[in-house]
């Protein structure tokens, strides 16, 4: 990968600058944002990025993080081979004639997120993962001086989905004021759940080098991104003193109900995932030929990915993408942010080695990487509104604003990222 010039590297802290101004511009009460959060959240994110990207050892460490998704997809196959058979994996009774497509995404790919989930379940039981959680909460806590309730659920929703990590805080939920309501959403748009960090990885690891690592730093850095937009709209008044603890109830009753807990947890989100897929792509190539009847432009008809690759350029290009690939790059966060990041991410893998290089892959993996889309407001309101009825109004007004704030906060960290590459 080639280094980039002064320039280059102005280019995306001229988007940093810009992302942190809208914000400001659009926030509720500009004189109660706290530098402190700001300043320490941008610094964190630095901080982190240097250490995750830069440190000796840790691209070691992502070889066996990407070693480790490579394990775990032949485990998973294993399964699927026996239960779905050559659609699964398997041998096929056949002679296979076009074998490039004989990749079933619903039985090869998707059956990750069921042994993802069981595996995040038996850490969760034997009490790793809330100890991880934990020890990011005290490091938020410390930096950002967010405490309490907000505090575990930011650093649970990078492990954790958006609908799980508020169950973290079940009976905090109610009080929170409307700063860290926002900010719990925020977090939840920002971030990805473990149950798909690994199924990401393995979809776009052809075409993105030590692309675990790289999907795990961006859901890291996010968070404290999260945080840092969701202070600057909706800031949290002076004197409110948040909850300083919050306890991690554990619910499962040894290390095989975590196990059987997890897997029949995950089957609603993959039968979910597959619905979404199947109707957002008809939505799309419905569009598209509707949009076939128009007049072609430049010589070529106008779809919706063009028509997002419009739109999108700039913002691309303010994260620290050439202008020659903005539109290219810009049709897949239109795609991600219109239907979501998995097919934005299935689209990034299946561009051709041209379209965009090395570094534009490696930019776009961290702005693609979060929930922050259409698909996941309704989830996000039904989760929060479950646990809160009598705030699902408020919860249902956030809900757009929440969105331009993780899209605004994934794109932060993208040009975080371009930066320092």
């Amino acid at each position: 990968m080639d280094h980039p010039d002064i320039l280059t590297r102005l280019q995306p802290l001229l988007g940093l600058l810009a992302f942190l101004t809208l914000a400001w511009l659009l926030s509720e009460d500009r004189r109660a944002v706290r530098p402190r959060l700001v300043l320490a959240g941008l610094g964190l994110q630095f901080f982190m990025a240097l250490a995750l990207l830069k440190l000796p050892g840790v691209k070691d460490g992502f070889l066996l993080l990407n070693q480790l998704v490579l394990s775990i997809q032949t485990a998973t196959q294993a399964g699927t081979e026996l239960v779905f058979g050559y659609l699964g994996g398997g041998s096929a009774p056949f002679e296979t004639v076009y074998p490039h497509n004989s990749f079933v995404l619903a039985f090869r790919a998707l059956p990750l997120i069921l042994v993802i989930s069981a595996l995040s379940s038996l850490l969760f039981h034997w009490r790793i993962l809330p100890l991880v959680v934990r020890g990011f909460a005290w490091l938020l806590r410390r930096t950002l001086g967010t405490g309490g309730p907000l505090g575990l659920a930011a650093a649970a929703n990078v492990f954790v989905g958006m609908t799980e990590a508020p169950l973290l805080i079940r009976p905090y939920v109610s009080s929170l004021s409307r700063s860290a309501l926002f900010g719990l959403m925020t977090c939840g748009m920002a971030t990805i759940a473990g149950t798909v960090m690994v199924l990401y990885a393995s979809l776009i690891g052809p075409v993105v080098p030590d692309a675990m690592g790289h999907i795990l730093t961006a859901s890291l850095i996010n968070a404290p991104a999260a945080l840092v937009i969701a202070g600057l709209l909706i800031p949290e008044p002076a004197g409110n003193t948040p909850v300083l603890d919050t306890r991690i109830e554990r619910s499962t009753h040894g290390a095989m109900d975590a196990i059987t807990r997890g897997a029949l947890e995950a089957i609603p989100l993959w039968l979910n995932i597959i619905a979404m897929l199947i109707v957002m792509v008809a939505l799309v190539s419905l569009f598209n030929q509707a949009l076939g009847l128009l007049p072609a432009v430049a010589g070529e008809p106008l779809t919706a990915q063009r028509l997002l690759g419009w739109l999108m350029a700039p913002v691309v290009w303010l994260i620290g993408i050439p202008w020659s690939e903005a539109q290219t790059a810009g049709a897949l966060m239109g795609v991600k942010t219109v239907l979501n990041e998995l097919v934005a991410y299935l689209q990034l893998a299946a561009l051709p080695p041209e379209a965009l290089g090395e570094r534009s892959r490696i930019i776009l993996t961290y702005a693609l990487c979060g929930f922050a889309n259409l698909g996941s407001l309704g989830i996000l309101i039904g989760g929060l509104g479950a646990l809160a009825p009598e705030r699902r109004p408020e919860i249902v007004a956030f809900g757009f604003k929440s969105i331009l704030a993780g899209t605004l906060a994934t794109l932060m960290t993208g040009a975080v990222v371009a930066i320092l590459l």
